[in-house]
């Protein structure tokens, strides 16, 4: 049976207060599944209408089944794994502006429109210095939203109760202040006056988020048995984890309005979003990236088979409970608990999570993600991490491409690779050698933003630790910086 608002007559419609540029799997499965969750759990009735950002996309799929849906998530809930369906039924209508400007027009000038939503790839909040307000639409986002937002001040006389709140979920730091940033530029440029900024200003609010959930998407190996689950055609099923945390940096003002907490979801509003995202970028992102170069060498293909793994397992827990969140602010019940949630998720037995597509441009990652947390930690402690550090020479042994005669797939900016496809030839396996490619590798500035040979002890101990690596292989190297007998190993046993 195909899914529509005829085949399922008792789907409720709801008033369209929700714009949304985005009509992927990631905005489906999770500010979609929010809002239901709101629509059911606390009355919030609020319908939306999908603006498909790119002249192409599946809009017109959503269009074909009335904005119906399932939410298929998979995950650990409590320590146990689980399954559930969530039925989504508050989109109204998908929109493409290329192809239906009218009719996005119309969207763009609801009174009774309150909330833009948007994920337009971590390349949608960009400057197009070609927009023009009478374009239609624009090119970019940014332009698309100043072109909107000008049309609903002069719709509505600038009153302050039409302005709009934005929830910008785009993978980069600060995107509403970077949205907001590109919008007044816009403004500027298009001479649309100091009323209008300033309405921008006081009526609207550019909200910083991030967002937090693993959406695998679509899932086609499976579809089949799923339709035949839930008795119908459903072509915009979208998986999903569990596990959810939407942060929100706004005014008071904003969190009354959109009070997602009451439906019992994990979405914060805060004054400052700072510590939550430097919490989850040092350790979900750099348990990833600190470990995937251990875990691969050591014959290892998964997160989950890592995370499951005796002594690997045991090394990604050390580093995190042991040192990341030494350095990180919050109380240790706080930091606990958010670690707890996260390792947890790496246990995840639906999610086949590939070490390879998380090693992709990993040394600008561990620089992001991992050096924060072993500058913190020499700092605070006066000495070196060992796992961090540890987990920095199996990388550079990562960057070799090659481990007991099997090559595999490397990618990262040129000049990174240029270095590699140099340093390691010349490396012979002596500890002279060694050394010598360490210092390289850790004088590249460019990357580094310092040469961290100056870090004491850092060129030294890594250079010690991949001379290791290399003389008695990854499995035999680790247990040097693992604890025997720790209740981390038995953690990672239970966990099989």
């Amino acid at each position: 049976m195909e899914l529509n608002r005829t085949t399922v007559k008792d789907a409720a419609q709801y008033p369209s207060r929700i714009l949304q540029f985005g009509e992927g799997n990631f905005l489906r499965a999770f500010v979609d599944w929010i809002i239901q969750k709101m629509n059911n759990e606390i009355d919030f009735n609020a319908g939306v209408d999908v603006v498909q950002p790119l002249p192409m996309g599946m809009i017109d799929l959503v269009n074909k089944q009335d904005g119906l849906y399932h939410v298929y998530l998979k995950g650990i809930k409590d320590g146990k794994p689980v399954k559930e369906y969530q039925f989504v039924n508050c989109i109204n209508k998908g929109i493409n502006p290329y192809t239906e400007f009218e009719a996005y027009k119309a969207a763009i000038l609801n009174p009774e429109l309150r909330f833009v939503v948007s994920n337009t790839t971590e390349a949608g909040i960009s400057w197009d210095e070609n927009d023009k307000l009478d374009m239609e639409p624009q090119n970019s986002f940014p332009g698309k939203v100043t072109a909107l937002l000008y049309n609903r001040f002069k719709a509505f006389e600038g009153a302050k109760d039409k302005g709009l709140i934005f929830f910008t979920c785009e993978l980069i730091d600060r995107n509403g202040d970077i949205l907001k940033k590109f919008v007044l530029q816009h403004a500027n440029n298009w001479n649309l006056g100091e009323e209008f900024i300033n309405w921008v200003e006081t009526a609207c609010a550019f909200c910083n988020t991030l967002v937090d959930r693993i959406v695998p998407g679509f899932p086609k190996d499976d579809i089949k048995e799923i339709q035949a689950e839930l008795g119908y055609e459903d072509n915009l099923v979208v998986v999903g984890e569990y596990f959810h945390l939407w942060v929100i940096e706004g005014p008071e003002w904003v969190a009354k309005e959109f009070p997602a907490d009451q439906a019992g979801l994990e979405v914060k509003f805060v004054a400052d979003m700072t510590r939550f995202r430097e919490q989850k970028v040092a350790v979900l992102n750099g348990c990833h990236t600190g470990s995937y170069a251990v875990s691969y060498l050591s014959g290892i293909e998964t997160v989950r088979e890592a995370y499951e793994d005796m002594a690997v397992g045991s090394f990604m827990r050390e580093m995190i409970y042991d040192e990341v969140l030494k350095v990180l602010d919050g109380t240790k019940e706080e930091l606990t608990k958010f670690a707890d949630k996260i390792l947890e998720r790496f246990a995840n037995p639906f999610i086949r999570h590939q070490w390879l597509s998380i090693a992709l441009n990993a040394m600008s990652k561990w620089e992001t993600r991992n050096l924060p947390s072993v500058l913190g930690y020499v700092k605070k402690e006066g000495k070196l991490p060992e796992r961090l550090t540890f987990s920095l020479a199996a990388m550079m042994a990562f960057y070799k491409g090659e481990v007991n005669g099997k090559t595999y797939p490397i990618q990262d900016d040129q000049y990174i690779m240029d270095l590699y496809a140099e340093a390691w030839p010349a490396c012979d396996g002596s500890e002279a050698s060694t050394k010598e490619l360490v210092e390289k590798v850790l004088k590249l500035e460019r990357l580094w933003k310092q040469d961290l040979n100056q870090v004491p002890n850092l060129t030294e101990k890594v250079a010690g630790y991949l001379y290791q690596i290399q003389k008695v292989g990854m499995v035999e190297a680790m247990k040097s910086v693992i604890t025997e007998g720790h209740p981390y190993m038995q953690t990672a046993v239970s966990a099989k």
